[in-house]
Order: structure tokens, then sequence, then C-alpha cells
């Protein structure tokens, strides 16, 4: 990972680093299959370190990848996280089969003002079957949910239950990543765990700020508007 120090330099050089840290991402419901090719092309254009598509177009995003280096991202449980383990599961195992590498599911949000322990089991079984394929698992928390305490605890469950990354939001509730609930996740997870930030980062200082609190991922549409805001400079 690329020293973040160097991004107050405002150097072109340094600041095109920042690719490596955006999954360019497509997930509305009206995405079409000429959306999927410019997302395709443009990955591989700007080096953007992933793309994240719906699951209907993974197998068409790994055709176009091929042998690239940019990850293939995905979504299982999107975007309310409230569906049985077993059909997450189904879905992730028809990812992996289409060549996803990684996969971010949205924890079960429903279970967990419940107070049901089933939380951890949701997530230690996706956990389980990514990583027996060699695949990474990002859990969503849609923090816009929660309390700084539900932040924080939310980052234990996933930890505990063997998640990769730790995701802020899908972008389709009233609020996406911000930098505080950057900060508190950082804190709540030790640093063999990721942060995703996603939902609203439509620019190159709100991206910078997400990744200077401690995001290791940006999740964002404008990837393409930030690189060039980036190369501007």
């Amino acid at each position: 990972m690329f020293d973040v120090l160097k991004l107050d330099s405002h150097k072109s050089k340094d600041m095109e680093n920042i690719s490596q840290y955006i999954e360019h991402t497509i997930l509305t419901a009206n995405a079409t299959h000429k959306d999927i090719e410019n997302i395709l092309r443009e990955a591989q254009e700007y080096q953007f370190k992933g793309i994240c598509v719906p699951p209907f177009w993974v197998k068409k995003a790994r055709n176009g990848l091929g042998e690239s280096d940019v990850q293939l991202v995905t979504v299982s449980g999107f975007p309310f996280g409230y569906n049985k383990t077993e059909t997450k599961v189904f879905e992730i195992e028809e990812a992996i089969r289409d060549g996803a590498d990684e996969v971010d599911i949205v924890w079960n949000l429903s279970a967990y003002n419940s107070e049901m322990s089933w939380v951890k089991q949701d997530i230690a079984r996706c956990a389980d079957v990514l990583h027996d394929h060699g695949k990474y698992l990002k859990v969503i928390l849609e923090t816009a949910y929660l309390t700084k305490e539900g932040i924080e605890a939310g980052c234990h469950i996933c930890k505990d239950a063997g998640a990769d990354f730790v995701k802020t939001s899908t972008g389709f509730a009233h609020e996406g990543a911000k930098v505080e609930n950057i900060r508190i996740m950082r804190t709540a997870l030790p640093s063999s765990v990721g942060i995703k930030a996603a939902g609203g980062i439509k620019d190159l200082e709100t991206a910078l700020a997400m990744i200077k609190a401690g995001a290791d991922r940006i999740g964002t549409s404008s990837g393409v508007a930030i690189i060039q805001e980036a190369r501007a400079l």
C-alpha cells in the first residue's frame, strides 16, 4: 500500500496511485450490458484496484477482465441483508463459479437489532465458503443505521466471524460513508481487517479524507472523475 502522506504533496504521479484504492462500482437497478462494458474498459484504462458489479453480470465481467489484475467484486444479501444464510451462501457459491474474487455481503441488521446471536454465525458461514475457495469477504454494516457503539460492536462481530474487510454502506441508505465512522471502525478493528468506505464518495477530497481516516478501499461510481481530478493537480 502506498504512503498516504504522499497524497498531501499533490504531485500528479503520487496522486494517480489512488487508483489502487478504488473499486469502480455499478450497482444500480437499471445497469445494462453497455454499462458493464464501460466499467470494464475504465477499470483497465485507469488501473483501478477492482470493479463491483451486480451478480447477474459477474460472468460477463470475468470474461471481459480475462487475466487482468483487477479484482472482480460482487454482492450478496444486497441491499438489506435480511436474507437467510442459505440464500447468501447460494449467491456466494454462484458468484465464485462465475469468477468473482470477492463478495460484499450485507450483514443481518434486522437480527442484530433483535439481539440475536445469529448475526455472527451468518457472517462466519459466508466467510467459510469464500475462504475455502481462496476468496475474500467484505461485510457491509450500513453505518447510517448504527450508533457509535453499534459500529464498534458490528466491527467486533465481523472480525470474530472471519471477515476480511468491513464496509460502511450499500449506497442505498439515507447516508453513506462518513470520515468519523471510518475512524471508529479503524480503532475497533485490527490491522489485519481492512475497511471499505462506500456511499456518496464522488470527489478526490472526500476519497482522500476516507483514506487518511483509515480506509483501505474506496467503493465509488465516480472513480474516473476522481482519477481525472487527481491527474489535474
